[in-house]
C-alpha cells in the first residue's frame, strides 16, 4: 500500500505537468531580449520568434529589457514564472562572463533551464592596415620583436574581443597591450585610425571594412572557415587551436519550467532556427545556425564558464565579487 501511494503521489505531480505541456502554448509568449531593439541579440530574437509565432500558432512577443551589460533582462528570466510562457535568448556575457567578474543577482546553474544554442558569432582577428604583418606568423613575430609596444583594442573590459586578445597573450606568449574602447564602433574608428594595432571583434561588424580592405583580416576563432570570408584561416589553421573565440546566443527558461514545456520549446525553437529563410537570413548577418538538446546546452555553458575563468583568472582581470 505504501509503494502504492508513492506511485499515486508521483502521478499526481506528473499529470498536471503533462497536461500543461499538452496544451502548450495556449496563449502569447513573451521572449525577452537583454539588450536594446537593433543589435544582433534582437535580430535573433525576432527572427527565430517569428518563426516560433508561426508554428506555435502563438504569438511570439519580443521584450527588449537592455541594462548592465545584459544582467537585468537576465535577471527578468530567472524571476518570471516557470510556466514556458516566458523565455529569453541571451548571450554568452550574461550566462558565463558576468556571473565570473561580478556578482549577479542570478544563479545560472539554479535560475535557469537551458533550452538551446542559439547562434554561434565568431571573433575575428585584424589588423590595422600599417602593420607590417600579413598572417598569424607575422603578427607574432612582430609582436615578440617589440614586446609591450603592439596595442590591442576591444569593444570593453571583460567582454569577449577582451578576452579573446588576452586568451591570444597567453597562448603565442606574446607582450600586448589592452585599450579597451566603451563599444565595438569607436574600437574599429581608432583601428582605422591606426592608432591601435589589432582587435578580435564580432565577425559582422569587421566585414564592411575586410570588403573594403581597410582592416586585414589574420584569423577566425571558429571550427570552420565562415562563407562571408573564404579566405580567412581558421586558429586551428594557423596553428592556434585553443583559441577558438565564439560569441553565442541561447534560449532559456526559468528554472522549474516542467521538462515537457522545455522539450516542447526545444523542439519548435530547433525548427524555427533551421527553416531555410531564417538560417539564410541569420547567415547574411554572419551568424551560424546552432541548435542542440537543453542538456548539451548546459553542457555547454559548463564547458564556456570554465575555459572564460580560467583566461580570466590567468590574465589577472579584476572582479566585483
Amino acid at each position: 500500500m505504501k509503494a502504492l501511494r508513492v506511485l499515486l503521489t508521483g502521478l499526481s505531480v506528473l499529470l498536471p505537468a503533462a497536461a500543461a505541456a499538452q496544451d502548450f502554448p495556449s496563449k502569447p509568449i513573451r521572449l525577452i531580449v537583454p539588450f536594446p531593439a537593433g543589435g544582433p541579440n534582437d535580430i535573433i530574437a525576432r527572427l527565430v520568434g517569428q518563426r516560433m509565432s508561426e508554428i506555435t500558432k502563438q504569438p511570439v512577443l519580443v521584450d527588449n529589457r537592455g541594462g548592465q551589460a545584459g544582467v537585468l533582462g537576465t535577471d527578468a528570466i530567472a524571476k518570471a514564472a516557470p510556466d514556458g510562457y516566458t523565455i529569453g535568448i541571451v548571450s554568452a556575457s550574461s550566462l558565463v562572463i558576468n556571473p565570473i567578474l561580478e556578482k549577479v543577482p542570478y544563479d545560472v546553474a539554479k535560475d535557469f533551464v537551458p533550452v538551446t544554442l542559439v547562434t554561434t558569432v565568431p571573433e575575428m582577428l585584424v589588423v590595422a592596415s600599417n602593420v607590417p604583418a600579413n598572417n598569424m606568423k607575422e603578427l607574432i613575430a612582430l609582436a615578440k620583436a617589440q614586446p609591450g609596444k603592439l596595442n590591442f583594442a576591444s569593444a570593453g573590459v571583460g567582454g569577449l574581443p577582451h578576452l579573446a586578445g588576452e586568451l591570444l597573450k597567453m597562448t603565442a606568449n606574446i607582450d600586448i597591450v589592452h585599450i579597451p574602447y566603451r563599444g565595438a564602433a569607436p574600437a574599429i574608428n581608432d583601428l582605422l585610425g591606426q592608432q591601435v594595432q589589432m582587435a578580435f571583434l564580432d565577425l559582422p561588424v569587421l566585414l564592411p571594412h575586410i570588403k573594403a580592405g581597410t582592416l586585414r583580416p589574420i584569423a577566425l576563432g571558429a571550427p570552420n572557415r565562415a562563407p562571408t570570408s573564404p579566405d580567412v584561416p581558421t586558429t586551428a589553421e594557423v596553428g592556434m587551436p585553443d583559441i577558438l573565440i565564439e560569441n553565442w546566443y541561447g534560449m532559456l527558461a526559468p528554472g522549474g519550467t516542467p521538462e515537457p514545456i522545455v522539450t516542447m520549446l526545444n523542439r519548435v525553437a530547433n525548427e524555427a532556427m533551421n527553416d531555410p529563410q531564417v538560417k539564410q537570413k541569420l547567415a547574411d548577418q554572419g551568424l551560424t545556425v546552432a541548435g542542440n538538446t537543453p542538456a548539451q546546452f548546459r553542457d555547454y555553458i559548463g564547458t564556456e564558464s570554465q575555459k572564460w575563468a580560467r583566461v580570466i583568472k590567468a590574465a589577472g582581470l579584476t572582479t566585483g565579487k
